[in-house]
Protein backbone atom coordinates (compact mmCIF):
# COMPACT_ATOMS: atom_id res chain seq x y z
CA UNK A 1 0.00 0.00 0.00
CA UNK A 2 1.28 3.31 -1.23
CA UNK A 3 0.11 7.11 -0.38
CA UNK A 4 -1.42 6.81 -3.87
CA UNK A 5 -4.25 5.65 -2.12
CA UNK A 6 -5.00 9.03 -0.52
CA UNK A 7 -5.18 10.27 -3.97
CA UNK A 8 -1.78 12.09 -4.85
CA UNK A 9 1.70 10.90 -3.90
CA UNK A 10 2.81 11.57 -0.39
CA UNK A 11 5.75 11.92 0.93
CA UNK A 12 6.85 8.58 2.30
CA UNK A 13 9.82 7.16 4.23
CA UNK A 14 11.85 6.11 0.94
CA UNK A 15 11.31 10.32 0.09
CA UNK A 16 11.79 11.86 3.20
CA UNK A 17 15.00 12.72 4.44
CA UNK A 18 13.28 12.84 8.77
CA UNK A 19 11.88 9.18 8.28
CA UNK A 20 13.44 6.19 9.43
CA UNK A 21 14.70 5.41 5.96
CA UNK A 22 16.36 8.66 5.44
CA UNK A 23 17.80 8.60 8.68
CA UNK A 24 19.28 5.43 7.80
CA UNK A 25 20.77 7.01 4.80
CA UNK A 26 22.51 10.07 6.30
CA UNK A 27 26.52 9.28 6.54
CA UNK A 28 28.22 9.52 9.64
CA UNK A 29 30.55 12.34 8.87
CA UNK A 30 33.79 11.99 7.06
CA UNK A 31 36.49 13.18 9.55
CA UNK A 32 35.05 11.19 11.90
CA UNK A 33 36.20 7.81 9.91
CA UNK A 34 39.07 9.38 8.81
CA UNK A 35 39.77 10.13 12.73
CA UNK A 36 39.35 6.25 12.92
CA UNK A 37 41.54 5.41 10.16
CA UNK A 38 44.32 7.93 11.70
CA UNK A 39 44.09 6.10 14.64
CA UNK A 40 44.40 2.54 13.11
CA UNK A 41 47.47 4.00 10.80
CA UNK A 42 49.16 5.18 14.13
CA UNK A 43 48.84 1.90 15.63
CA UNK A 44 50.33 -0.22 12.51
CA UNK A 45 52.66 2.40 12.01
CA UNK A 46 54.29 1.88 15.67
CA UNK A 47 53.81 -2.02 15.78
CA UNK A 48 55.66 -2.09 11.93
CA UNK A 49 58.33 0.44 13.82
CA UNK A 50 58.68 -2.15 16.57
CA UNK A 51 59.08 -5.37 14.58
CA UNK A 52 61.29 -3.62 12.21
CA UNK A 53 63.60 -2.70 14.81
CA UNK A 54 63.90 -5.56 16.03
CA UNK A 55 64.05 -7.59 12.79
CA UNK A 56 67.13 -5.52 11.03
CA UNK A 57 67.82 -1.58 12.67
CA UNK A 58 71.02 -1.55 11.40
CA UNK A 59 71.33 -3.72 7.85
CA UNK A 60 69.60 -2.99 5.03
CA UNK A 61 66.53 -4.94 4.06
CA UNK A 62 64.81 -3.41 0.82
CA UNK A 63 66.99 -1.34 -1.03
CA UNK A 64 68.64 1.61 0.70
CA UNK A 65 65.68 1.28 3.88
CA UNK A 66 66.42 -0.62 7.15
CA UNK A 67 64.12 -2.70 8.11
CA UNK A 68 62.82 -0.02 10.91
CA UNK A 69 61.91 1.79 8.05
CA UNK A 70 60.06 -1.39 5.70
CA UNK A 71 58.06 -2.11 8.94
CA UNK A 72 57.30 1.31 9.60
CA UNK A 73 55.95 1.35 5.80
CA UNK A 74 54.43 -1.44 5.71
CA UNK A 75 52.72 -0.87 8.77
CA UNK A 76 51.43 2.26 7.92
CA UNK A 77 50.20 0.93 4.57
CA UNK A 78 48.49 -2.12 6.41
CA UNK A 79 47.00 0.64 8.89
CA UNK A 80 45.79 2.70 6.04
CA UNK A 81 43.83 -0.23 4.84
CA UNK A 82 42.21 -1.64 7.65
CA UNK A 83 42.06 1.64 9.14
CA UNK A 84 39.42 2.58 6.27
CA UNK A 85 38.06 -0.78 6.72
CA UNK A 86 37.56 -0.42 10.46
CA UNK A 87 36.11 3.09 10.13
CA UNK A 88 33.38 2.42 7.78
CA UNK A 89 32.41 -0.63 9.66
CA UNK A 90 31.95 1.46 13.31
CA UNK A 91 30.66 4.04 11.20
CA UNK A 92 27.60 1.50 9.35
CA UNK A 93 27.34 0.36 13.13
CA UNK A 94 26.72 3.70 14.50
CA UNK A 95 23.98 4.53 11.63
CA UNK A 96 22.66 1.47 12.03
CA UNK A 97 21.74 2.94 16.19
CA UNK A 98 21.17 6.45 14.64
CA UNK A 99 18.52 5.32 12.32
CA UNK A 100 15.95 5.12 14.97
CA UNK A 101 16.45 8.90 15.46
CA UNK A 102 13.99 11.56 14.26
CA UNK A 103 14.01 15.07 14.31
CA UNK A 104 16.54 16.30 17.20
CA UNK A 105 14.99 18.11 19.83
CA UNK A 106 16.61 19.73 22.64
CA UNK A 107 15.41 17.09 25.04
CA UNK A 108 17.45 14.47 22.37
CA UNK A 109 20.37 17.18 22.83
CA UNK A 110 20.67 16.50 26.55
CA UNK A 111 20.28 13.08 26.55
CA UNK A 112 22.80 12.62 23.72
CA UNK A 113 25.00 14.96 25.39
CA UNK A 114 24.79 12.44 28.75
CA UNK A 115 24.97 9.88 26.14
CA UNK A 116 28.19 10.84 24.83
CA UNK A 117 29.44 11.03 28.14
CA UNK A 118 28.71 7.63 29.10
CA UNK A 119 29.71 6.08 26.28
CA UNK A 120 32.93 8.12 26.56
CA UNK A 121 33.84 6.60 30.22
CA UNK A 122 32.50 3.47 29.78
CA UNK A 123 35.07 3.38 26.84
CA UNK A 124 37.96 4.55 29.26
CA UNK A 125 37.01 2.02 31.70
CA UNK A 126 36.74 -0.90 29.00
CA UNK A 127 40.27 0.67 27.66
CA UNK A 128 42.47 1.82 30.04
CA UNK A 129 44.56 -1.18 29.96
CA UNK A 130 45.95 -0.82 26.91
CA UNK A 131 48.40 1.63 28.70
CA UNK A 132 50.04 -1.22 30.18
CA UNK A 133 51.62 -1.48 26.80
CA UNK A 134 55.54 -0.30 27.24
CA UNK A 135 55.06 1.61 24.02
CA UNK A 136 52.69 4.34 24.23
CA UNK A 137 52.81 5.06 20.61
CA UNK A 138 50.84 1.70 20.57
CA UNK A 139 48.16 2.31 23.57
CA UNK A 140 47.05 5.75 22.56
CA UNK A 141 45.87 4.83 19.28
CA UNK A 142 43.66 1.80 20.78
CA UNK A 143 42.62 3.80 23.54
CA UNK A 144 41.14 6.62 21.46
CA UNK A 145 39.56 4.01 18.97
CA UNK A 146 37.78 2.86 21.75
CA UNK A 147 36.58 6.11 23.26
CA UNK A 148 35.24 7.40 19.55
CA UNK A 149 33.33 4.86 18.86
CA UNK A 150 31.77 4.05 22.30
CA UNK A 151 31.08 7.98 22.92
CA UNK A 152 29.72 8.42 19.23
CA UNK A 153 27.65 5.34 19.80
CA UNK A 154 26.21 6.72 23.65
CA UNK A 155 25.20 9.47 21.33
CA UNK A 156 23.22 7.36 19.72
CA UNK A 157 21.44 5.50 22.14
CA UNK A 158 20.96 8.66 24.40
CA UNK A 159 19.32 11.06 21.79
CA UNK A 160 17.18 8.01 20.55
CA UNK A 161 15.86 6.87 24.23
CA UNK A 162 15.94 10.63 25.29
CA UNK A 163 12.63 10.38 27.13
CA UNK A 164 14.09 6.94 29.61
CA UNK A 165 17.18 9.30 29.92
CA UNK A 166 15.52 11.87 30.99
CA UNK A 167 13.42 9.86 33.07
CA UNK A 168 16.33 9.32 35.15
CA UNK A 169 17.05 12.88 36.29
CA UNK A 170 14.27 15.00 35.64
CA UNK A 171 12.63 15.56 38.75
CA UNK A 172 16.79 16.08 40.52
CA UNK A 173 17.77 17.74 37.95
CA UNK A 174 14.89 19.94 36.31
CA UNK A 175 14.66 18.07 33.16
CA UNK A 176 11.59 16.61 31.68
CA UNK A 177 11.10 13.91 28.95
CA UNK A 178 9.48 14.79 25.57
CA UNK A 179 5.63 15.14 26.09
CA UNK A 180 2.99 13.76 23.76
CA UNK A 181 2.72 16.84 21.84
CA UNK A 182 6.18 16.99 20.89
CA UNK A 183 6.33 13.45 19.59
CA UNK A 184 5.34 12.04 16.40
CA UNK A 185 1.78 10.86 16.63
CA UNK A 186 0.42 7.52 14.94
CA UNK A 187 -3.15 7.93 13.14
CA UNK A 188 -5.75 5.36 14.29
CA UNK A 189 -8.10 4.85 11.30
CA UNK A 190 -10.83 5.99 13.64
CA UNK A 191 -8.99 9.86 13.57
CA UNK A 192 -9.39 9.57 9.48
CA UNK A 193 -13.22 8.63 9.50
CA UNK A 194 -14.12 10.94 12.04
CA UNK A 195 -12.59 13.83 10.32
CA UNK A 196 -12.66 16.12 13.12
CA UNK A 197 -8.90 15.85 13.22
CA UNK A 198 -8.85 18.82 10.28
CA UNK A 199 -10.89 21.16 12.84
CA UNK A 200 -8.22 20.86 15.43
CA UNK A 201 -5.28 21.16 13.05
CA UNK A 202 -6.91 24.77 11.24
CA UNK A 203 -7.73 25.46 15.28
CA UNK A 204 -3.72 25.24 15.60
CA UNK A 205 -3.61 22.67 19.09
CA UNK A 206 -2.07 19.72 16.71
CA UNK A 207 1.00 19.98 14.36
CA UNK A 208 4.31 18.21 13.60
CA UNK A 209 4.63 14.61 12.32
CA UNK A 210 1.66 12.15 11.21
CA UNK A 211 2.80 8.78 10.51
CA UNK A 212 0.51 6.77 8.89
CA UNK A 213 1.00 3.09 8.91
CA UNK A 214 0.81 1.13 6.20
CA UNK A 215 -2.48 -1.46 8.39
CA UNK A 216 -4.23 1.99 8.65
CA UNK A 217 -4.12 2.36 4.87
CA UNK A 218 -4.94 -1.29 4.53
CA UNK A 219 -8.10 -1.10 6.60
CA UNK A 220 -9.36 2.12 5.00
CA UNK A 221 -8.77 0.80 1.30
CA UNK A 222 -11.14 -2.07 2.14
CA UNK A 223 -13.68 -0.34 3.42
CA UNK A 224 -13.18 2.08 0.51
CA UNK A 225 -13.74 -0.97 -1.92
CA UNK A 226 -16.88 -2.83 0.17
CA UNK A 227 -19.40 -3.81 -1.19
CA UNK A 228 -22.12 -1.78 1.18
CA UNK A 229 -22.62 1.66 1.16
CA UNK A 230 -22.45 2.91 4.56
CA UNK A 231 -18.67 1.08 5.13
CA UNK A 232 -17.59 2.51 0.96
CA UNK A 233 -18.53 5.86 2.68
CA UNK A 234 -16.87 5.66 5.76
CA UNK A 235 -13.56 4.58 3.84
CA UNK A 236 -13.43 6.87 0.94
CA UNK A 237 -14.31 9.61 3.78
CA UNK A 238 -10.98 8.78 5.83
CA UNK A 239 -8.84 8.38 2.86
CA UNK A 240 -9.95 12.15 1.58
CA UNK A 241 -9.02 13.58 5.04
CA UNK A 242 -5.76 12.02 4.98
CA UNK A 243 -5.57 13.79 1.44
CA UNK A 244 -7.14 17.38 3.07
CA UNK A 245 -4.74 16.47 5.98
CA UNK A 246 -1.20 16.25 4.00
CA UNK A 247 -2.21 19.94 2.61
CA UNK A 248 -2.15 21.35 5.90
CA UNK A 249 0.67 23.82 6.19
CA UNK A 250 2.69 22.77 9.76
CA UNK A 251 1.09 19.15 9.00
CA UNK A 252 3.90 16.75 7.70
CA UNK A 253 2.12 13.20 7.25
CA UNK A 254 4.48 10.18 6.06
CA UNK A 255 3.20 7.03 5.32
CA UNK A 256 4.78 4.49 7.78
CA UNK A 257 5.40 1.51 5.40
CA UNK A 258 6.35 -1.08 8.80
CA UNK A 259 4.25 -3.59 9.65
CA UNK A 260 4.32 -5.92 12.64
CA UNK A 261 3.71 -9.55 10.91
CA UNK A 262 3.69 -11.05 14.23
CA UNK A 263 0.88 -9.16 15.47
CA UNK A 264 -2.49 -9.76 14.10
CA UNK A 265 -5.23 -7.06 14.94
CA UNK A 266 -4.41 -3.51 13.34
CA UNK A 267 -5.08 -2.40 17.60
CA UNK A 268 -2.24 -4.18 18.80
CA UNK A 269 -0.24 -3.53 15.96
CA UNK A 270 0.06 0.32 16.84
CA UNK A 271 0.16 -0.36 19.98
CA UNK A 272 3.70 -2.33 19.45
CA UNK A 273 4.62 0.68 16.33
CA UNK A 274 4.44 3.11 19.20
CA UNK A 275 6.11 1.58 21.18
CA UNK A 276 9.02 0.64 18.21
CA UNK A 277 8.90 4.28 17.19
CA UNK A 278 8.68 6.46 20.47
CA UNK A 279 5.98 7.99 19.36
CA UNK A 280 1.99 9.27 20.44
CA UNK A 281 -1.07 7.50 19.47
CA UNK A 282 -3.75 9.99 18.12
CA UNK A 283 -7.26 8.10 18.33
CA UNK A 284 -10.84 8.34 18.91
CA UNK A 285 -11.26 4.85 20.33
CA UNK A 286 -11.80 5.03 23.99
CA UNK A 287 -10.73 0.91 24.18
CA UNK A 288 -7.46 1.49 22.62
CA UNK A 289 -6.86 4.57 24.08
CA UNK A 290 -7.02 2.63 27.38
CA UNK A 291 -4.65 -0.37 26.33
CA UNK A 292 -2.48 1.74 24.62
CA UNK A 293 -1.85 3.67 27.79
CA UNK A 294 -1.34 0.57 29.90
CA UNK A 295 1.12 -0.57 27.49
CA UNK A 296 3.49 2.44 28.30
CA UNK A 297 2.15 4.65 25.02
CA UNK A 298 1.57 7.99 25.12
CA UNK A 299 -2.11 9.03 23.76
CA UNK A 300 -3.65 11.82 22.61
CA UNK A 301 -7.26 10.63 22.27
CA UNK A 302 -9.64 13.35 20.57
CA UNK A 303 -12.83 11.84 22.37
CA UNK A 304 -11.61 12.86 25.67
CA UNK A 305 -10.64 16.44 24.50
CA UNK A 306 -14.16 16.50 22.88
CA UNK A 307 -15.79 15.04 26.10
CA UNK A 308 -13.60 18.01 28.18
CA UNK A 309 -14.74 20.78 25.42
CA UNK A 310 -18.10 20.28 25.87
CA UNK A 311 -20.66 23.07 26.74
CA UNK A 312 -21.02 23.34 30.68
CA UNK A 313 -24.55 22.43 30.65
CA UNK A 314 -27.03 20.62 28.71
CA UNK A 315 -30.60 20.43 27.51
CA UNK A 316 -32.74 19.02 30.76
CA UNK A 317 -30.03 20.38 33.34
CA UNK A 318 -30.88 22.48 35.87
CA UNK A 319 -29.07 25.53 37.41
CA UNK A 320 -29.08 28.31 39.44
CA UNK A 321 -29.28 31.80 37.56
CA UNK A 322 -29.68 35.80 38.97
CA UNK A 323 -31.70 37.33 36.54
CA UNK A 324 -29.73 40.09 36.13
CA UNK A 325 -32.26 42.18 33.41
CA UNK A 326 -35.13 41.86 31.18
CA UNK A 327 -35.05 40.10 28.18
CA UNK A 328 -35.59 41.70 24.29
CA UNK A 329 -38.66 39.54 23.84
CA UNK A 330 -41.41 39.79 25.97
CA UNK A 331 -41.23 37.86 29.58
CA UNK A 332 -37.89 37.15 28.96
CA UNK A 333 -35.32 38.12 31.71
CA UNK A 334 -31.40 37.52 31.00
CA UNK A 335 -28.47 36.07 33.41
CA UNK A 336 -25.13 34.70 33.01
CA UNK A 337 -23.56 31.10 34.09
CA UNK A 338 -19.99 31.44 36.00
CA UNK A 339 -18.09 30.68 32.72
CA UNK A 340 -20.15 33.89 30.98
CA UNK A 341 -22.31 32.55 28.90
CA UNK A 342 -26.00 34.32 28.47
CA UNK A 343 -28.81 32.51 29.89
CA UNK A 344 -31.92 33.61 28.30
CA UNK A 345 -35.09 32.35 30.70
CA UNK A 346 -38.56 32.61 29.19
CA UNK A 347 -40.81 33.64 32.08
CA UNK A 348 -39.04 35.46 34.47
CA UNK A 349 -39.17 38.91 33.72
CA UNK A 350 -41.22 38.82 37.45
CA UNK A 351 -38.29 37.47 38.62
CA UNK A 352 -35.51 40.14 37.56
CA UNK A 353 -32.69 40.90 40.63
CA UNK A 354 -33.63 37.47 42.00
CA UNK A 355 -31.71 34.23 41.54
CA UNK A 356 -34.10 31.60 40.67
CA UNK A 357 -33.13 27.75 39.27
CA UNK A 358 -34.39 26.91 35.53
CA UNK A 359 -34.12 24.19 33.71
CA UNK A 360 -32.26 24.35 30.54
CA UNK A 361 -34.17 23.47 27.41
CA UNK A 362 -31.79 23.71 24.46
CA UNK A 363 -28.03 25.82 24.19
CA UNK A 364 -27.16 27.57 20.90
CA UNK A 365 -23.27 28.07 20.25
CA UNK A 366 -22.89 31.52 17.89
CA UNK A 367 -20.08 33.34 17.26
CA UNK A 368 -20.00 35.69 19.92
CA UNK A 369 -20.15 32.79 22.37
CA UNK A 370 -22.65 30.35 23.97
CA UNK A 371 -26.59 31.26 24.22
CA UNK A 372 -28.61 29.10 26.69
CA UNK A 373 -32.20 29.07 26.83
CA UNK A 374 -34.30 28.06 30.06
CA UNK A 375 -37.12 28.05 31.77
CA UNK A 376 -37.47 28.35 35.59
CA UNK A 377 -38.10 24.99 37.36
CA UNK A 378 -41.88 24.33 37.65
CA UNK A 379 -43.15 27.48 35.77
CA UNK A 380 -45.48 26.97 32.74
CA UNK A 381 -44.20 26.05 29.83
CA UNK A 382 -43.53 29.60 27.57
CA UNK A 383 -46.11 29.48 23.91
CA UNK A 384 -44.70 31.08 20.97
CA UNK A 385 -46.02 34.51 20.36
CA UNK A 386 -47.14 34.69 16.70
CA UNK A 387 -44.44 35.68 14.10
CA UNK A 388 -41.70 35.16 16.72
CA UNK A 389 -38.66 34.04 15.68
CA UNK A 390 -37.68 30.26 16.68
CA UNK A 391 -34.26 30.06 17.43
CA UNK A 392 -32.06 27.33 15.50
CA UNK A 393 -30.38 25.31 17.81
Amino acid sequence: MTSGSTGAPGPGPASDPSGPRGAARRKTPSVIVEVLRLLVVVFFAGAGYQIGSGVGSHGTVLGGLNGTAVGLVLGSGLGYVLGGVLGRTAASSAEATRSRLYDVSAEQLVAGALGTVGGVLLGAGVAWPVFFLPQTYLAFPLFGFVVVVLGYLGYAVGASKHQGVLAMFGERAGLSSASASALPRVLDSSVAIDGRVLDVVRAGFLHGRMLVPTPVLAELQGLADAADDLRRGRGRRGLEVLEALRREPGVEVEVLERDVPAVHEVDAKLVRLCLDLDAALLTLDTNLAKAAALAGVQVLNLHALALALRPPVAAGDEVPVLLLRPGKEAGQAVGYLDDGSMVVVEGGRDRVGAEVRAQVTSVLTTANGRLVFARPVGGPRPRPRPGAPVPRL
